[in-house]
């Protein structure tokens, strides 16, 4: 096992310990039926995680910290919005605009209204969608084409490592431990991973 793959386990390994559930079988029997809806749902993720990113960038103008991970998240997701645009491209899928999942707005709700609630949920929240697109990245991996397979393994470490400086921030506005707060958040994605959708999205729940 090289460093790479060895780093890449353990980062996995994190992030099932983090998550509450695995994806169901039937989501990735979902999106294994529905490969273009997958990549541009996806591209669609990308895209607004980095404008998510660049909203924090201009609302938290005095934590150099948050502005310094925020500003290579927001870099990174643009360049991987690039990547699966090009692979829509190739394989002639037209790009065109979708209905969000349930899935952020369910975890945003609970979202507190003043900070430094608000931004210690904010990062929380960040942290368990990207937590949660590491994981079926990875899940997807051994059913895909190479080129696929090959370009979800690619975006493994940069994913969990976004998960990590997420929770870092929340724990860091928090001044301490996040856990309780947390807990409440891991209850509500469980809920809205297990229970089925009307409507196969990359972070929706299985569609029947």
């Amino acid at each position: 096992m090289t460093q790479k793959t060895d780093s890449i386990t353990k980062a996995l390994q994190d992030i099932h310990d983090f998550l509450p559930c695995a994806t169901p079988k039937q989501w990735i029997d979902n999106a294994l039926a529905n490969q273009d809806l997958m990549l541009i749902d996806h591209a669609h993720c990308e895209k607004k995680a980095a404008s998510t990113a660049l909203s924090l960038m201009y609302r938290y103008v005095d934590n150099s910290d948050l502005l310094n991970k925020m500003s290579r998240l927001a870099r990174e997701e643009l360049r991987h919005f690039e990547e699966v645009l090009a692979i829509i491209d190739k394989r002639g899928i037209p790009y065109c605009h979708l209905t969000p999942a349930r899935y952020a707005a369910g975890l945003r709700k609970e979202v507190r209204t003043d900070d430094p609630g608000r931004l210690v949920d904010v990062m929380l929240v960040g942290a368990i969608i990207e937590a949660r697109s590491c994981e079926r990245f990875a899940a997807l991996v051994p059913f895909l084409d190479d080129e696929l397979a090959d370009f979800y393994g690619s975006l493994l470490k940069s994913e969990a490592r976004h998960y990590r400086d997420y929770l870092a921030l929340a724990v860091q506005a928090n001044k301490g431990p996040v856990d309780e707060r947390l807990a409440d958040f891991i209850a509500i994605e469980k809920q809205l991973i297990l229970e089925p959708d009307t409507d196969f999205r990359f972070h929706s729940g299985p569609v029947a």
